[in-house]
Order: structure tokens, then C-alpha cells, then sequence
């Protein structure tokens, strides 16, 4: 039975972290898209380093407020692998919180330029575009989700207890 409980409660975190990043996507849409862009949401992408249900919560999420907002087939399939492989890379260096932020920065400033390009026709450079959307992932993911970690951290015990790795 405790199993069980563990898998509800991973879901239930998985499914919390999918909503509240659809709501922050959506409230902030305005800034959230195209090649300048400031995803709040993507703040969220240091969850992993707390619990392994943030991986799945941050796909989903990211998959669901690409394709509510109108985003383009290709930015709904390639946007939420970035958010994916950014997940899995924060979950793999949860030891090291500080480092925790890397990967979803390199895998959104990797990916998403291809995605600018191919799917909406953007005619900036492929180093440039990685270069516009790197800052904004270094503001959201750098700046606001290390002040969320440490902000969290004080908290995991209460936050994170039956959820945590």
C-alpha cells in the first residue's frame, strides 16, 4: 500500500506542476513566445532537483500550453522534448543545486532556435536566435528558478516530503 500511496502522490505533484505551468504560460503569453522571449513558467524547470515528479509535470505542462496557445506543430512536439531533456539533465545533477539550472537552459537555447526557424520561418541566425532565447532562459530558469530553489529549499520538508527522490 505505501507504494501506491508514493505513485499517487508523484502523480498528484506530476499533475500540480503541469497547471501551474500552463497558468503561468497563459497568464504571461504575451512574453512567453517567440525568439525574444520570457517564459516564467520555465522558473518551474528547477522542481526536478525536489522530486522526480516535476519531469513529467514540466513535459506535460510545457506540451499543453504550446498546443492552448496556438503554437506551431513542430514548436509542440520540439518545444516540450527541450522542456523534457532539460527536466531529465536537472534530475540527473539534483546533487548539485546550483548546476540543477544548466540543462534546461542549454537544451531550450539548442533546440528552440531550430523550432524558431523551421516552424515559424524566422530569418535570424541559428547562433543569434540561440543567443536571444539563451538570455531569456538565463533570466527565467537562472534568475527566477534559482531564487524559487532557494526560496523551496527552506521549505522541502514540509513541500516535498512523500514526493522526494
Amino acid at each position: 500500500m505505501e507504494n501506491q500511496n508514493r505513485h499517487l502522490y508523484l502523480m498528484v505533484y506530476g499533475a500540480a506542476i503541469a497547471a501551474i505551468y500552463v497558468a503561468l504560460t497563459m497568464s504571461f503569453s504575451a512574453i512567453s513566445f517567440g525568439p525574444v522571449q520570457f517564459r516564467i513558467s520555465e522558473a518551474l524547470c528547477i522542481l526536478p532537483f525536489f522530486t522526480p515528479a516535476a519531469i513529467p509535470g514540466l513535459f506535460i505542462g510545457c506540451f499543453l500550453s504550446n498546443l492552448l496557445c496556438g503554437a506551431a506543430v513542430m514548436d509542440v512536439v520540439f518545444g516540450s522534448i527541450a522542456t523534457l531533456i532539460g527536466a531529465v539533465g536537472s534530475y540527473c545533477l539534483r546533487h548539485n543545486k546550483w548546476l540543477v539550472c544548466v540543462p534546461p537552459i542549454l537544451a531550450n537555447a539548442i533546440i528552440v532556435p531550430w523550432v524558431l526557424r523551421y516552424a515559424y520561418g524566422s530569418t535570424d541566425l541559428i547562433p543569434v536566435a540561440m543567443v536571444t532565447v539563451g538570455i531569456g532562459e538565463i533570466l527565467a530558469i537562472g534568475v527566477l528558478g534559482n531564487l524559487l530553489l532557494v526560496t523551496l529549499d527552506r521549505y522541502k520538508q514540509f513541500i516535498f516530503k512523500k514526493a522526494a527522490a
